[in-house]
């Protein structure tokens, strides 16, 4: 356990960070942002690939690497090379998660494989992530977000109506098994704290791909046919989506048959549409959905934004705007919110960082470390949990090896 105490939910935990890119990374952020003092290991030199997508900020952050590792330390490794995997078990041994997120068979040539640490850490709680079943005939595919997004469905799912596949605006696959991952270590820390034994956790993108289809997915296994796209609209909702008022967009969310009544009268003036048969139901109105949607389009496209946003606000109906990105981030909810910071950068002077979503007890989990540069933390974290003596730091920095 590690002596780094936060007083959130799991300070005193040690992260081991062998991942890079997205999935491996969003995951330890994940521990990291609950409490937990997450060690990064890069390779010396390059670092984390994504060290080198989009937008720089300082020598060696960009904008995509500071979204996945918040909270974390950095220290520099050439795994490559016996004296480096020897450090990396030594901290494995002292530490109580590892992730990795090697090509199949790329940990145990390391050293660093599940079977070969659990030889010296019994209690390790060690999550492999991969693009696909390891025990299955992909195993030795590398996973990409872009590829699961197709393999997955997620693309026949997304867009307009007659639209070609399209991904979605972010890696959500990566994302979203950065977070089942995280789930299933704090599942299974949760079962070790109880006398549980250490666990191997083997988590897949395809796999976590294909869960995000949710709803969508069984509906096309009930119909035996991929579902029709529908763009912002919901498939099983109405009206419920994105609708182009007089002088711009808004976001009507009209949940349940008191609410859609409420619409008609109060907020459109259109009681006809509300006594209408066809209509009364939301499964009618799925039925109905060309003869109702065009109407409901024609009326608020008559209709000038703020009207509607106080009709649809008196109405008790969800309702809001639609922002461009840069709007969102700089609105008012956002920043009042201390979802988005600043955090001071020995280059760049400071550098904007989004703040964890979490709250315990009325407070959000703070940034307690922003994104390091490469390798800030390796001397530091050597001396501090392996012990090692300038001398032997020395010696490892001018072999490379650091």
């Amino acid at each position: 356990m590690s002596n780094e105490k936060s007083g959130l939910p799991i300070s005193g935990v040690r992260v081991l960070d062998l991942s890079r890119v997205l999935a491996g990374p969003m995951c330890a952020m994940v521990l990291g942002d609950l409490g937990a003092e997450v060690i990064k290991v890069e390779h010396p030199g390059r670092g984390d690939d994504t060290r080198d997508w989009g937008i720089r900020v300082g020598k060696t952050e960009t904008a995509y690497f500071n979204s996945a590792n918040r909270n974390k330390r950095s220290i520099c490794l050439d795994l490559g090379t016996p004296e480096g995997q020897q450090i990396a078990r030594d901290l494995a041994a002292k530490s109580d998660v590892v992730i990795q997120n090697f090509k199949f068979g790329g940990a145990e040539k390391f050293n660093v494989g599940y079977e070969q640490l659990r030889e010296i850490n019994p209690n390790l709680i060690y999550c492999s992530i991969s693009g696909y079943d390891r025990t299955g005939p992909e195993a030795a595919r590398p996973g990409y977000d872009l590829v699961v997004q197709g393999e997955a469905g997620l693309m026949a799912m997304n867009g307009e109506p007659g639209q070609p596949p399209l991904k979605f605006g972010v890696a959500a696959v990566d994302m979203f098994t950065g977070m089942y991952s995280a789930q299933a270590i704090l599942a299974a820390l949760y079962d070790r704290q109880r006398g549980g034994p250490g666990r191997h956790i083997e988590m897949a993108l395809f796999d976590c791909g294909l869960m995000i289809t949710a709803y969508y997915g069984l509906e096309a296994l009930l119909i035996n046919s991929d579902p029709p796209k529908y763009g912002n609209a919901h498939p099983s909702i109405i009206p419920y989506g994105v609708f182009d008022a007089a002088d711009g967009p808004l976001v009507v969310a009209v949940g349940n048959n008191a609410q859609f009544d409420r619409f008609c009268r109060n907020v459109i003036d259109r009681p006809d549409i509300a006594d209408d048969e066809r209509f009364q139901t939301n499964l009618g109105r799925g039925k109905n959905r060309d003869a109702l949607v065009p109407q409901i389009e024609a009326e608020i496209g008559r209709r000038k934004r703020k009207d509607l946003l106080g009709r649809l606000s008196a109405a008790g109906i969800p309702c809001g705007e639609v922002f461009g990105l840069l709007e969102a981030l700089k609105s008012t909810r956002a920043i009042e919110g201390g979802l988005v910071t600043e955090q001071p950068h020995p280059l760049a002077g400071s550098t904007h960082v989004l703040a964890p979503p979490y709250r315990f007890d009325g407070e959000r989990a703070p940034i307690r470390r922003p994104p390091p540069q490469l390798g800030q933390d390796t001397e530091s974290v050597l001396q501090e949990v392996l012990g090692l003596p300038q001398q032997r730091l020395a010696e490892l920095r001018a072999k490379g090896i650091l």
